[in-house]
């Protein structure tokens, strides 16, 4: 059983790992205490390439002083050599003599560091914070078990399901507060992805911004579609340079995010594209903004689900509800089926 010290520990590491970036490694923070309980050392990943947090902490100190040491790690050490080695070796090389991490890694390449660990001898103890552990890294998980990011796919529309008014003007649907929870969801995304349509028409810049209208960290601008952008157009003024993919094929898009590090793509693109993420099975909850407005005419704010009787239906889970000013949220997840469930992809074996 963990011990209040070892508890504060890894309530220590959970911050470090935060200072790491997110990308194809995950955030991880390590505390080396020395057998009284003092901290040692602290480390985190950095990045792809640098030395995993157990490392990082462990390069801090005299060869020799952490022997009979404890580890306090946020994930499970990993039994991986990539490039770099295997942090369960370090560890074990370095004489340290108990481990505790939140989580198992739930990597194939790289599971299996504490039974290594305890193999060589060393005390191992799991699962102290694990969800605060597992919430910091869901996304990162959840691209390990899927092989793509999350996929967030948003929309605004009237009481009626209108995305506009038959003469496509629909700026503002929705009021300042919905629009406020917009900026602050897509703060939250690693890209922003919009089709080609909905940028040649609207012009977005595709940003996040603040309540302040300031702009900080930034996700990724993400265009999909064979149309050009214009030369001229806001979203080539983003404070990130804009990924543009000449396709309609949004699984080949994802796998491409992934590689990049993507962990969670929030989807403005408009009706067509909404649609298209629905369709092919690629939502993994939708927003729905809902004004109390009625629009009428033809410009739905879904099209073609490939529903072709109510038997197909896509069924949700309401997730949540929320009244911002006037408007609704609803946030749904599909419902579970046991064919969503992918193979365990890689990698934290990346760095």
């Amino acid at each position: 059983m963990a011990s209040a010290v070892e508890i504060d520990a890894m309530r220590r590491a959970l911050q470090l790992a935060r200072r790491g970036p997110r990308g194809l490694n995950p955030q991880v923070g390590a505390v080396i205490l020395s057998p009284t309980g003092e901290v040692l050392a602290e480390g985190y990943h950095r990045g792809a390439g640098t030395p995993h947090a157990e490392v990082d902490a462990l390069s801090q100190l005299a060869r020799g002083a952490a022997r009979g040491a404890t580890a306090v790690v946020t994930l499970e050490p990993c039994n991986h050599t990539g490039r770099t080695g295997p942090c369960a070796v370090a560890l074990i090389e370095a004489g340290v003599g108990r481990v505790v991490h939140a989580i198992d890694d739930p990597t194939d390449t790289a599971t299996g560091g504490a039974a290594r660990l305890r193999d060589a001898g060393v005390d191992v103890e799991s699962g102290v914070e694990a969800d605060a552990a597992e919430h910091l890294i869901h996304d990162w998980i959840g691209l390990q078990r899927t092989g793509r990011p999350h996929v967030s796919v948003k929309w605004a529309q009237s009481l009626d399901g209108r995305a506009a008014a038959d003469d496509g003007s629909s700026q503002w649907i929705t009021g300042p507060a919905a629009r406020r929870d917009v900026h602050a969801r897509r703060a939250q995304a690693d890209a922003i992805v919009a089709g080609t349509g909905t940028v040649g028409a609207d012009d977005p810049a595709l940003t996040a911004r603040a309540a302040d209208g300031s702009l900080d960290e930034q996700p990724v601008p993400v265009i999909i579609g064979e149309s050009e952008t214009a030369p001229d157009a806001a979203v080539r003024r983003h404070p990130r340079e804009p990924l543009f993919f000449a396709t309609h094929d949004l699984r080949a898009v994802l796998a491409d995010l992934a590689a990049r590090g993507v962990q969670r793509v929030f989807v403005e693109g408009g009706p067509t594209l909404a649609s298209a993420f629905v369709r092919e099975g690629l939502a993994d909850e939708v927003l729905v903004y809902v004004a109390p407005v009625l629009l009428g005419g033809s410009r739905l704010a879904l099209g073609d689900l490939g529903v072709p009787t109510i038997a197909d239906a896509r069924r949700l889970d309401v997730a949540s509800l929320q009244t911002l000013g006037d408007d609704l949220l609803i946030v749904a997840v599909p419902h579970p089926t046991g064919s969503e469930a992918a193979g365990t992809h890689e990698n934290r074996g990346e760095a």
